[in-house]
């Protein structure tokens, strides 16, 4: 059996990207949008747009359209929160979602890890918190 402590045989990750799968994609992809997203690649069938790949920054984030397979209007998002470590004013941040017509789950803070931080709700139920990165 392997060494377990040995660093070398651990997982060593440099990124992660979540790929969520949506109710509704043009509403998801308005949203994201509104946070400062921009699309970066899209998957089309047919004339049918069927998913994106989102970019800010570094960050990236898949967005694909629900194909009812698995349940239509199923529940999405319980139990999970993306997170996302953001450079820039988190209170300018804050205001462009808004006035793009998204609504905070709650407003820009500093949380008690000294970041400043807001949370959002994404169309489908994906919870997000949006945060600079914490004091050191």
């Amino acid at each position: 059996m392997a060494d377990v402590q040995n660093s070398t045989q651990t997982l060593q990750g440099k990124n992660v990207m979540p790929s969520l799968t949506v109710d509704n994609l043009q509403q998801s992809l308005d949203f994201f949008g509104g946070l400062g997203f921009e699309v970066e690649d899209r998957w089309e069938e047919n004339g049918v747009l069927l998913g994106a790949m989102l970019k800010a920054g570094d960050a990236r984030l898949g967005l694909s359209q629900d194909d009812g397979k698995k349940g239509r209007d199923r529940t999405k998002g319980v139990g999970m929160r993306i997170y996302i470590e953001a450079a820039g004013d988190i209170d300018q941040v804050a205001a462009r979602a808004k006035a793009a017509g998204i609504t905070l789950t709650n407003e820009p803070h500093d949380t008690e890890w000294g970041s400043r931080a807001f949370e959002v709700t994404e169309p489908s139920g994906f919870a997000l918190t949006i945060a600079s990165p914490a004091a050191t």
